[in-house]
């Protein structure tokens, strides 16, 4: 607990998120990498540990994420909140590409979120079309 994340914590986060990244949805089961406990707002930036500003995270996501909790919309140039995934839902934000490999924006925040956290980088992108091909993505 050296984070001040507690055990039982870290449970009822993975368990309210489903085992899932709260910004790509890549699941833990199928990624086989742990996910992290991730501060929507960073303690750099004054966030808390506490449970309403914590979420899971990929290693990519949380990595790209860093401090980050705005950035400009690539379409419109305006500065814009990144998604938060304990608040706000995927769905209205984002959408899957044709052949569910790539996360599209569908608002300025999703757009912003996609472009900052990199959610379709040359890593991730070739292991979603296996993960499609097996029938274990996109996520329901």
């Amino acid at each position: 607990m050296a984070d001040g994340i507690s055990k039982a914590l870290r449970e009822r986060i993975a368990a309210a998120a489903q085992q899932r990244c709260g910004y790509c949805l890549t699941d833990q089961r199928v990624s086989g990498a742990q996910m992290h406990v991730e501060h929507i707002i960073p303690r750099a930036r004054g966030g808390s540990s506490q449970e309403s500003n914590l979420w899971l995270a990929c290693a990519w996501c949380n990595s790209y994420k860093g401090i980050q909790v705005e950035s400009q919309d690539p379409e419109t140039g305006a500065s814009v909140a990144l998604f938060n995934p304990r608040r706000q839902r995927w769905i209205e934000h984002f959408t899957w590409s044709k052949d569910s490999t790539c996360i599209l924006g569908l608002t300025a925040t999703g757009r912003a979120t996609v472009a900052v956290l990199n959610l379709n980088n040359p890593y991730i992108v070739p292991a979603r079309r296996l993960w499609v091909v097996a029938g274990w993505h996109p996520p329901k």
